[in-house]
């Protein structure tokens, strides 16, 4: 569930090289997100796959473990999928949880092109979708546990390649041509009802002053775009939120003058907060963002940008505002997803 919305997933597995190799559940999400021992993008899961971290190879002699099963270390083992297997498959799973094809319908429709105008043009779009496919799929593609995918790489590769005969090529020709419309082996009606919007994490970056195209880095709370609260300027909107927690004045002051949102955020640690703070804090956070984006018209768009994808609000020194890998409440992103929302109703009226 995010922010009261369900979001479709499914589940696989894999282990987790910490120290040791730990059979997990990778948990993965149509909006893009994977649960791999904390939330991460689908471009971040890549990068833990190749560093190792996710893993699906263990080597001969590593221990391994099942928590609250067993544990045990490997003699011979034999991997049935690779990393880039992997991230394949994962890269499917997301296409089809959201309805989209995925690298097997890719083929297919680019087969279909082939049949209908056979140029070499065409042959190598087909054969450059098929080996879009992960390894480990490729014989799935057709549908058909009998031939596999052979009729497929031989029709890819054709009779010129020195791998395909002659014959072998006639042969897939004919049992392409068996195929009627909209009854292909490899066809799944099966399909989600929605589409999510691939997750955006907005990391923590430390910029000292405007940048001219900021991107994303523009939409965090600590990026130097300066707003006015209580006739006060402040160098951004982490300034002026810890300014706004405090009632004394000259706290108020030294924090508007603080060189880093890290140091107005020590200033507003050290004294009192302002009565019935903790009951509007989020309310003043979300003024402020109003503020910022009605002030920054170039900022608004780089929001409204986002489309409708959940925004995940990297924050190392709190897990209410920062999302700290799926177990923080991400009122930061949430806010922005409203400011976002606030945006598109003025817009289209």
């Amino acid at each position: 569930m995010a922010d009261g919305v369900r979001v479709p997933g499914t589940w696989r597995h894999a282990f987790i090289r910490n120290g040791d190799y730990h059979l997990t559940d990778l948990v993965v999400y149509a909006d893009g997100l994977v649960d791999c021992w904390g939330l991460v993008t689908f471009e971040e899961f890549e990068e833990k796959v190749r560093s190792g971290w996710v893993a699906v190879e263990p080597p001969a002699g590593a221990r391994a473990s099942a928590y609250g099963m067993a544990s045990w270390r490997f003699a011979e083992p034999r991997a049935w999928i690779s990393a880039d297997d992997l991230i394949g498959e994962v890269r499917d799973t997301i296409d089809r949880l959201n309805g989209r094809p995925d690298s097997t319908d890719r083929c297919l429709a680019a087969v279909d092109v082939f049949l209908a105008d056979r140029t070499e043009e065409n042959r190598s779009a087909a054969r450059a979708a098929y080996l879009a496919i992960p390894e480990s799929q490729r014989m799935y593609a057709l549908g058909d546990m009998d031939q596999h995918d052979m009729p497929l790489h031989a029709l890819v590769e054709g009779p010129g390649s020195g791998e395909i005969t002659p014959e072998e090529y006639e042969e897939a020709l004919a049992y392409f041509d068996e195929w009627g419309p909209g009854e292909k082996p490899g066809d799944n009606p099966a399909r989600a009802p929605e589409s999510h919007a691939p997750a955006i994490q907005l990391d923590e970056w430390f910029v000292r002053k405007p940048e001219d195209a900021p991107g994303r880095k523009g939409l965090r709370n600590d990026y130097p775009a300066p707003i006015d609260a209580d006739g006060v300027t402040y160098p951004s909107v982490a300034h002026a939120y810890w300014a706004l927690s405090v009632t004394d004045p000259e706290v108020r002051a030294a924090i508007a003058a603080a060189s880093s949102t890290y140091a107005a955020r020590g200033l507003a640690a050290g004294t009192a907060r302002r009565e019935g703070w903790e009951q509007v804090h989020v309310a003043v956070m979300a003024g402020l963002l109003r503020a910022k984006y009605a002030r920054y018209p170039e900022l608004a768009e780089i929001l409204v940008d986002t489309g409708d994808a959940t925004l995940i609000y990297a924050d190392g020194s709190s897990r209410f505002w920062g999302n700290a890998g799926g177990s923080g409440r991400n009122w930061a992103g949430r806010l922005l997803e409203l400011a976002r929302a606030e945006l598109q109703m003025n817009r289209f009226g």
